[in-house]
């Protein structure tokens, strides 16, 4: 993860590849990616995003994520020889993370050429390299049964904090599962951040 893990401030502009963001008169330009770019607010609005520092001799690039699941897909794609950022936030911008993942998974080479910076070469190096991860990560989530219920937005921004504090998601599954079991996945989103780390310190 990068020094800089998340910005806040005021919308001052932006366009489909990038958004400048103002935090006490200091303005950061930020590359995003189109379906970021989308959910971003309106001039002078308040804005958050997570990020990323991309630091390489003397250039410093910072980047922006609606959701940590981009952000965790752009780490990922930044691990593969040949794709650095500026490649792997083009490759966000032609998809969304979770059905790159399900293409990853099935090894279909085919659909992944389809998006804009992903040749036939690139995509197979990409499927021999994060398949076996991609498939452990939706093997475990397709386990917890409430991922997908719409009732409980507390409960996946609690794992979504959780991955991003550094925990595996088969830990947090479980921990998450045993809460349930229990009687105690209940009460808000602090709440039940509050109970998983209980339980996993």
């Amino acid at each position: 993860m990068s020094l800089m893990d998340s910005i806040s401030g005021k919308l001052f502009s932006k366009s489909p590849t990038e958004a400048i963001v103002d935090i006490g008169g200091i303005r950061f330009r930020i590359h995003i990616s189109i379906s970021t770019y989308e959910i971003l607010p309106g001039k002078n609005e308040p804005v958050e995003l997570l990020t990323y520092l991309h630091v390489k001799e003397d250039i410093l690039d910072l980047f922006g994520f609606r959701d940590v699941a981009e952000r965790s897909l752009f780490m990922n794609l930044n691990t593969i020889s040949g794709i650095g950022p500026r490649s792997a936030m083009n490759i966000l911008s032609g998809t969304n993370p979770d059905e790159f993942r399900k293409r990853i998974v099935a090894g279909d080479v085919k659909s992944l050429t389809v998006i804009p910076g992903i040749g036939a070469k690139t995509a197979k190096r990409i499927i021999v390299e994060l398949k076996e991860k991609f498939a452990t990560d939706l093997k475990d989530k397709d386990e917890l049964g409430f991922m997908e219920d719409d009732e409980s937005s507390a409960v996946k921004d609690a794992v979504n904090a959780l991955l991003s504090l550094g925990y595996k998601q088969s830990q947090v599954n479980k921990t998450l599962k045993d809460l349930e079991k229990a009687g105690d996945l209940t009460g808000g989103l602090e709440d039940i951040i509050r109970k998983a780390l209980a339980k996993m310190i």
